[in-house]
């Protein structure tokens, strides 16, 4: 990556496809020498900030040694985040599953410990928590690329979805329980609800920031134009869908990758949490089939057929996880987009942001389920299921 590009000029991904000034001061050799000292790593030299990842909802990056670098081992991965958006119980969560899936055999986030043995410090002012992760193996390909950018190859689909699967079958013997709403986080607590409208009303008077981010506009009645049908077909099927630990942002920028077109390593559980393994798929679906960032955006269906084989070769769905996937795929976005809406309109207090999560991401997404290429992606999985 070239030192004017991305995040190392400050610069982070914007909503619109875009790269603009990062929200979050970006890490600094101050937070390297920090980072060295309280997880006293065995540096003979002044570590540096080696490379700043320019994901927008945090401060992340490569720290290490320059003289020798990341191919020898002295770099490690460093993400810095406000306390408001995560704290070190939310991360414990998170960490745990981690070493479950390094136990079960599949290469998740090594996360490591400070002195004190906690996986996750909160800083000498109490503003930010970091994380330092060992750097995972294999390549990663799509570093640069924007979130939610769909695969390069059908290869990597079809793999990808396998590994999925693996992660879900792992996963199934993982005694958590699941993480709260808050912001930047993921949940299925309106999709798997009895009354998802009802638990969405509930979620708004309870959480100020959120109530503030949806605004004056009359937004229950909009919600329920827009999704309520799909909404009412997801929870109909929530009882009879086995639950577990799931990833919660499953794109190809969240893999690391073999010469030959194998993912290697799973990266970012930020969003992470117990839901259930289709709706996992079908945000994996969602955010790696569409081209969101296109103006008029499509589905590759391939990529679809592609990730769903992979998947199936290694967990077959059953009957009412391909009932309820065609739903769930239009609703993948709905917890995650009103986390937006708060962090936006609470932790970053704009209320034009905030507006966006909800105009193009919350209903935007919705909208596009209904039309000629959200009801072709729609009718595949209906053609996958009975065929």
């Amino acid at each position: 990556m070239s030192a004017d590009a991305g995040g190392d000029a400050g610069l982070v991904h914007g909503l619109a496809g875009d790269l603009v000034a990062a929200d979050w001061p970006p890490l600094t050799d101050e937070d390297a020498r920090w980072v060295a000292d309280r997880w006293a790593l065995p540096w003979s030299a002044t570590p540096r900030v080696l490379w700043r990842s320019p994901r927008p909802l945090s401060a992340a990056g490569l720290v290490g040694v320059p003289a020798v670098g990341a191919a020898d081992g002295a770099a490690v991965f460093v993400k810095r985040q406000d306390l408001r958006v995560r704290d070190p119980e939310s991360l414990a969560y998170e960490h745990r599953f981690a070493r479950h899936l390094r136990d079960a055999g599949i290469e998740a986030p090594d996360v490591l410990r400070a002195r004190d043995g906690q996986t996750a410090v909160v800083d000498d002012a109490g503003r930010d928590v970091y994380e330092v992760h060992a750097l995972a193996p294999g390549t990663d390909l799509y570093r640069e690329s924007e979130s939610w950018t769909g695969f390069r190859a059908r290869s990597h689909a079809r793999r990808a979805g396998a590994l999925l699967a693996r992660l879900h079958l792992a996963a199934a013997t993982l005694e958590l329980p699941g993480r709260p709403f808050g912001p930047i986080a993921d949940c299925d607590e309106i999709v798997g609800a009895a009354d998802p409208l009802a638990a969405l009303a509930a979620l708004a008077e309870r959480r100020p920031g959120l109530r503030a981010g949806l605004g004056s506009r009359p937004w229950l009645a909009e919600i329920e134009g827009v999704l309520g049908t799909w909404l009412a077909e997801t929870s109909a099927l929530a009882g009879r869908l086995p639950g577990c630990w799931t990833h919660g942002d499953w794109h190809p920028s969240n893999l690391t990758w073999s010469p030959d077109g194998a993912p290697v390593a799973v990266l970012d559980l930020g969003l992470s949490n117990r839901t259930t393994p289709v709706r996992d798929l079908a945000i994996a679906i969602e955010r790696s089939c569409v081209s969101w960032l296109d103006a008029t955006p499509a589905a590759d269906l391939g990529a679809v057929t592609a990730l769903l084989d992979g998947y199936g070769s290694v967990r077959p769905l059953t009957a009412a996880e391909w009932e309820a996937l065609p739903a769930l795929t239009a609703t993948a976005h709905v917890e995650f987009a009103l986390s937006e809406i708060e962090y936006y309109a609470d932790v970053l207090a704009s209320p034009e942001r905030a507006d966006i999560a909800y105009r193009d991401y919350l209903i935007g997404h919705g909208r596009w389920f209904a039309t000629g290429p959200g009801r072709a992606l729609l009718a595949t999985l209906g053609k996958r299921r009975d065929g």
